[in-house]
């Protein structure tokens, strides 16, 4: 059969008329994506979230499953059962300790901090960006003042007007409503990360094989070994990062006690779970360490910040080679670049969660990396 020139050209035109089209569509549902990905942000992050405890939840009774025996359903029990009594046991042994620390800690805080805007403000630093005073307060002096100059008005037993008891109420359920809802939000995310976590934990492989399901029949394979690879990544990590919240925990209660820091405690528990958070939550938990240390004197605050920089470097130069060589090898700029694009993007769910999501995105690339490399040696 003889093809004339016509026939293609119309092909041609079909092919490249087909190739727009398709192009076009990706590039809707794409933008589409990172639009509901922007809107659902924090959905999307809550879910990982419950991912990641269920990772945990599996890496723990896996762990368990080397020294018994038992089924997964029983092992992942014992682990929930143990984790519960302590955290029981923190709260209902210490939670009067904690209430106590947290509130002597709270005023602490706020003190040092009135005293860094007094120094700054004394050698003629703009500190307006560290105002903490209260609007009424504030507002009482230029009101009392005024009542010195205004006549003194007589005594008024007249019951409010049905407007005002309106409006005050209307602003009492307001403030309520707002509470009540702020609470139920946070309960009711930490319920869903805690049942999502679970549900993972429970049945990890029916889970394992849905997903997979997703990918075409034809990259099923591929996509098999990015999965594995990234649950025993995430796995390492989360195990290590456990055994570096604990021991930062201990050192620093030790530490603040023995140096005699009120709310030794409360500041081991804060420098504990920050240090989930890598560079970032070292800083900000040595931050509050050394200012709750400044109202006990400068000996004392000087001797937490000595304190801060051991434990700081314990968990860099020590923890971290040794328990997360395997798990993680992270450039330091790149991940606290990472860290701070998507903290001023998506806030604390971003922060909290950019290590995670960057050793994801670090197993992809190795992945892929790795058969580019391959490729290019066949050829």
């Amino acid at each position: 059969m003889v093809t004339y020139p016509a026939d293609n050209r119309l092909r041609a035109r079909n092919d490249m008329a087909w190739a727009i089209a398709v192009g076009g569509i990706g590039i809707v549902l794409f933008a589409s994506l990172l639009l509901f990905a922007w809107h659902f942000a924090s959905t999307l992050f809550l879910l990982f979230a419950g991912m990641l405890l269920g990772v945990g939840l599996n890496a723990m009774t896996t762990l368990l499953g080397r020294l018994v025996n038992l089924p997964h359903a029983l092992r992942l029990a014992i682990v929930c059962l143990a984790l519960a009594g302590v955290l029981s046991g923190i709260v209902f042994l210490g939670g009067t300790t904690i209430a106590q620390q947290a509130t002597v800690l709270s005023d602490t805080i706020k003190s040092q901090l009135g005293g860094v805007k007094k120094f700054l403000e004394e050698h003629g630093v703009d500190t307006s960006y560290l105002d903490f005073t209260n609007a009424a307060g504030a507002a009482a002096p230029a009101g009392s003042a005024a009542t010195t100059t205004a006549p003194v008005a007589t005594p008024s037993h007249n019951l409010p007007s049905a407007g005002a008891l309106a409006s005050s109420g209307g602003a009492i359920v307001s403030q309520t409503l707002k509470v009540l809802l702020g609470t139920v939000s946070v309960v009711g995310n930490f319920f869903i990360v805690m049942f999502l976590g679970l549900a993972f934990a429970a049945q990890p492989s029916v889970y394992r094989t849905g997903l997979l399901f997703l990918a075409p029949a034809k990259y099923r394979g591929e996509a098999t070994v990015i999965v594995d690879r990234i649950g025993e990544t995430l796995e390492r990590w989360l195990i290590a990062q456990m055994i570096t919240m604990a021991a930062v925990f201990l050192v620093t209660w030790i530490g603040l006690a023995v140096i005699g820091i009120p709310s030794s405690f409360i500041l081991g528990i804060q420098a504990g779970l920050l240090a989930f958070i890598p560079t970032v939550g070292a800083i900000l938990g040595g931050l509050i360490v050394v200012l709750a240390s400044l109202a006990t004197g400068w000996i004392a605050a000087l001797s937490a910040f000595v304190l801060f920089l051991g434990v700081h470097a314990l968990e860099s130069y020590v923890l971290t080679p040794i328990i997360q060589r395997q798990a993680l090898d992270i450039p330091p700029a790149t991940l606290f670049a990472f860290q701070i694009l998507l903290g001023v993007v998506f806030g604390i769910w971003g922060l909290a969660l950019a290590l995670p999501l960057m050793a994801i995105a670090k197993v992809m690339i190795d992945h892929f990396k790795a058969e580019d490399g391959a490729a290019a040696q066949a050829a």
